[in-house]
């Protein structure tokens, strides 16, 4: 079999044990003799995965009382929508620190009063905001942790006068949170817990019901709520893997193991990025990534941007590429991307310098 390093950015790489588990499980669910991807999702065996998914999630952040965890389908991006609709009666506030942060404020306009607090876009979104004091009059604040594209990342729950809304897509679960202090936690899976097509969401029951607007049914958190992430029916295949990914994580040591070996991939690879001539860093250094580590070519290199890229690939690493709106490249490290593959990128770096010299 090819040997790949996994550096993309999401589909991303999995536990090897989620996927093992996937493909017996498409083949034969729980003894039932149908696939899961068969299976009734009113099922005494499905109904039991979505209890443990969500138990996991609960024990995984310890997720305190009056919170409900739900799993729904349209993408991290229908959320943008969803948190408005649900949340926006007077005024809310964003923090722009990337495209996706704006992606969200956009949805939140065409909703009602919404505006950036705070922008990083003066840099070309390199750096988180800081010094900004939030308005205590706003419905809520909405920031976004981990910024994939620019790979800069905010690593402290912060303290906030207002309801706190995260979208957490691309670094859940690889750290400690304080789910305490937000209101409202969602993003999708494809970045540390599952496959595409399921999102997650953390949401404080109480914040709910409190918009005059109308709601659309499937548009309602309290729909889903009530319907314990089963109102329709459920991205079955998504959520099974999800549930594997979680119980690899806990098998790991939990969310703080998991934080530990993110802080020392990242490490690494930074110590090289800033150690090699024929590379730099794009993100301010206090506010690096520890998920997405994006660099360029040094100046006065930048013509090897794609033999680096042809050389690297012959070498299986996958997905090392910058998002397309940037370029330069872009190794994610997710929980499950293991240490070896980034000592791998590592060498392949050491050697194409040498080359160089």
């Amino acid at each position: 079999m090819k040997k790949a390093y996994n550096f993309n950015a999401g589909p991303c790489v999995l536990p090897k044990p989620a996927i093992e588990a996937a493909i017996e499980a498409l083949k034969d669910f729980k003894g039932t003799g149908m696939s899961v991807i068969e299976v009734s999702h009113r099922s005494k065996e499905w109904e039991a995965v979505m209890d443990e998914c969500r138990s996991l999630w609960k024990e995984l952040l310890n997720i305190p009382e009056g919170y409900s965890v739900l799993f729904l389908g349209g993408g991290a991006s229908l959320q943008f929508l969803y948190v408005a609709m649900n949340l926006l009666e007077n005024k809310a506030g964003y923090l722009e620190t990337g495209v996706w942060a704006k992606k969200a404020l956009k949805e939140a306009k065409g909703i009602g009063n919404a505006y950036a607090v705070a922008s990083s876009a003066d840099k070309n979104y390199t750096y988180i905001p800081k010094g900004y004091e939030i308005p205590t009059d706003l419905d809520y604040f909405h920031i976004t942790t981990n910024n994939t594209i620019k790979g800069t990342e905010i690593h402290e729950d912060m303290d906030c006068p207002v309801p706190l809304v995260a979208d957490m897509s691309s670094d859940i679960m690889s750290r400690p949170v304080d789910v305490s202090k937000y209101a409202l936690i969602y993003g999708g899976a494809q970045k540390n817990v599952g496959p595409a097509g399921v999102v997650f969401v953390i949401v404080k029951d109480e914040i709910l019901g409190k918009v005059s607007r109308y709601l659309p049914t499937m548009l309602d958190y309290r729909t889903h709520i009530e319907g314990e992430s089963m109102f329709n029916t459920p991205p079955v295949f998504s959520i099974f893997v999800m549930t594997e990914t979680l119980k690899w994580v806990k098998a790991q040591g939990g969310v703080k193991a998991m934080y530990e070996l993110n802080k020392k991939k990242a490490g690494m690879l930074y110590d090289e990025i800033d150690r090699n001539s024929l590379f730099v860093g794009t993100a301010a250094k206090e506010d690096r990534s520890l998920m997405n580590v994006c660099f360029v070519m040094a100046p006065g290199h930048e013509d090897l941007q794609d033999e680096f890229l042809a050389f690297a690939k012959e070498r299986g690493m996958v997905g090392i590429k910058g998002h397309r709106s940037v370029g330069g490249f872009r190794a994610s490290i997710y929980n499950a991307c293991p240490i070896e593959a980034v000592e791998a990128l590592i060498a392949c770096m050491q050697e194409f310098e040498k080359m160089h010299k």
